[in-house]
């Protein structure tokens, strides 16, 4: 009986996929539940395995093929032996060993007995020995027992006597040579003018496409502000040994955006919506995207209801999402939805930059890189560790004053993070 192999389910409004690379090849045999395919889609890598025992009859489709759920990759047929059993693939008979020849005892001569050699010998000199073709029982001992490096004084070729130099004989006079034609310079560097072509990955050619379409369906605009790190940090500095030793992670600046992202959000509603048709949709809930740079491309995995989460909570799903991006373990659920993206281009180094909307969601927040700055204080000018904060936003719905102001929210909980506690 044979069974279809097809592309499953791939999640929400993913349709299609790409063959990356074949596990079995036809003719082989499969156990219930092997991986027989990955498949790469925008998101993520995934494999497909087969529902039960069999042998892959046929592939449908190649490695670097697209194909779209529902297809059929390829042919499973059942392998049985007549009594409803999976047959057993025959073994190769084993070659029957050749019985050992006894060695013939050697007989000592003047050199002495290989036996005696032996048992003067170190083994690693043994083995040398033997690499280099010399006769233990020709080298002589610097301790009692023939080590590797006497081996190797045995092997070293003997210094070659200087020889006085023969008289050379009188050459006859060459005729002239013909001059020759100057060449033509070549272009600095012109070997290395090479170019190579590469496929995109369905990931890459996804976010390709998908931040063009954020351009050309949103009207997108960016507001900037600036905060002052001092007081998160200090706040850090003091309590981070406690907090690492209760929760067993440390508090990053991550989780603090998380909250006040959280905070502005419930304050401006219409940026945790979106549009649907000509209907605003304004989410009651905070599900928050944190964008990870992972090695096939940008992700972004989603916090659940991180307004319920306690900052322990926020730092163990960030670290968990990041660990699990880069050895490609995130799954489809892990990306579904999200009401809000934060992405931080600061720990690449970023002082600012214009972060693009994650449709259908409405607003990104984009951190950068802390830096100290001289700043005015009370009319004083201090360093203080600033950083430059972005919004991005669908100016269809949201305002420039609500952007401004929601900045201005985000400001105001890091610089005095007991707002945070204050407003619950």
């Amino acid at each position: 009986m044979s069974t279809n192999i097809v592309v499953p389910e791939l999640g929400e409004s993913v349709v299609e996929a790409r063959v990356a690379k074949w596990l079995k090849k036809p003719g082989d045999s499969v156990s219930a539940g092997e991986p027989l395919v990955e498949l790469e889609t925008e998101k993520i890598d995934l494999e497909v395995s087969a529902d039960r025992a069999g042998v892959l009859a046929n592939i449908k489709h190649q490695e670097g093929a697209d194909v779209k759920v529902g297809e059929v990759l390829a042919v499973l047929e059942e392998s049985t032996n007549g009594s409803g059993k999976a047959a057993q693939v025959p073994k190769v008979p084993e070659v029957p060993k050749v019985p050992k020849v006894p060695k013939v005892p050697e007989v000592q001569g003047a050199q002495g007995a290989k036996g005696a050699a032996d048992k003067k010998a170190t083994p690693t000199a043994k083995n040398v020995a033997k690499a280099h073709d010399v006769k233990l029982d020709a080298v002589e001992s610097s301790s009692g027992r023939v080590t590797k490096q006497d081996v190797l004084k045995a092997a070293a070729p003997a210094p070659a006597q200087a020889k006085a130099p023969a008289p050379e004989a009188p050459q006859a006079p060459q005729a002239p040579k013909a001059p020759q034609a100057p060449k033509a310079p070549q272009a600095p560097g012109s070997s290395e003018r090479s170019e190579r072509r590469e496929r995109m990955t369905k990931r890459r050619a996804t976010i390709a496409r998908r931040l063009v379409e954020a351009q050309h369906t949103a009207a997108m605009l960016t507001t900037f502000n600036e905060v002052d790190m001092s007081a998160v940090m200090a706040l850090r500095e003091r309590r981070k040994e406690a907090f690492t030793k209760k929760h067993g992670v440390g508090v990053g600046i991550a989780s603090f955006f998380v909250k006040a992202a959280i905070g502005a959000l419930k304050a401006f509603p219409q940026i945790n919506a979106e549009i649907q048709g000509d209907e605003i949709v304004f989410k009651n809930y905070y599900d928050i995207g944190m964008a990870v740079g992972a090695e096939g491309g940008l992700v972004v995995p989603v916090i659940r209801d991180a307004d319920r989460l306690s900052f322990a909570g926020i730092e163990l799903s960030i670290r968990d999402f990041a660990k699990r991006a880069q050895d490609g373990s995130l799954t489809l659920d892990d990306l579904k939805g999200g009401t809000f993206t934060i992405t931080n281009g600061g720990v690449f180094g970023s002082l600012m930059s214009t972060p693009i909307l994650n449709p259908p969601q409405v607003g990104i927040l984009g951190l950068h890189k802390i830096a100290d700055r001289a700043v005015a204080v009370n009319g004083q000018v201090v360093i203080r560790p600033m950083m430059y904060v972005a919004l991005s936003y669908d100016h269809r719905i949201v305002d420039g004053r609500e952007a401004v102001q929601f900045l201005v929210k985000i400001k105001d909980y890091i610089e005095d993070p007991a707002w945070m506690l204050l407003e619950g």
